[in-house]
């Protein structure tokens, strides 16, 4: 089944069940539930407050998410990408949040894209000074691309950490963040450099 189904509440609608409270599951189902929930809830919130610059928007992002998961988590259970459904449900969230505060959705810090194009070897880059043009460039990759860039490079996880949030293959994300780069640098009219700690770290 596809990751990409819709979030909308269909509860109450003719013809759609309502969601069947936590409590009346049985206890496999609640036990995987939390277990899901601390096992992602940190790093949600840390990618939501990069989105969103704010501790009480990320957290209220977030607790929707995880309301709206807990919702259709019988049927999650199903899933075959489980994970990447549950992500797709926290992006919506993310923008939903940008639209409540009539925002633009924005990347709050180019921190991590500025690390994705530093060079560690002896002949490092100047610091990149321009954030507006940093901005420009970041816009234009692929939402894959600027999402795998930012769990990898703003939040520090692996590249199968990465996937693993985002309910990717490793491999699947290894590719976004070197064709990222690569556009980021050639965007910017940089060299790209290897990736730093190599290419496979895992």
């Amino acid at each position: 089944m596809s990751c990409e189904g819709g979030t909308e509440d269909t509860s109450g609608v003719v013809g759609v069940p309502r969601p069947v409270p936590i409590d009346q599951w049985d206890v496999a189902a609640q036990l995987s539930y939390w277990a899901f929930h601390e096992r992602r809830r940190n790093a949600y919130m840390r990618y939501a407050y990069l989105q969103l610059g704010s501790d009480a928007d990320a957290e209220e992002a977030v607790d929707q998410t995880f309301d709206r998961v807990m919702d259709h988590w019988p049927r999650m259970l199903e899933m075959e990408n489980l994970e990447g459904y549950a992500w797709t449900i926290l992006k919506r969230r993310i923008i939903g949040m940008h639209r409540k505060r009539r925002r633009r959705p924005e990347l709050m810090d180019t921190a991590a894209f500025e690390a994705a194009l530093a060079d560690h070897a002896d002949d490092p880059y100047d610091r990149l000074t321009d954030a507006i043009t940093l901005y420009a460039a970041v816009r234009d990759l692929s939402e894959r691309q600027r999402d795998a860039l930012l769990l990898h490079y703003g939040m520090g996880l692996t590249t199968a950490e990465a996937a693993e949030v985002m309910g990717n293959q490793a491999a699947t994300v290894r590719s976004q963040i070197r064709t990222g780069r690569q556009r980021l640098a050639t965007m910017l009219k940089l060299r790209c450099p290897e990736h730093p700690e190599g290419e496979n770290r895992s």
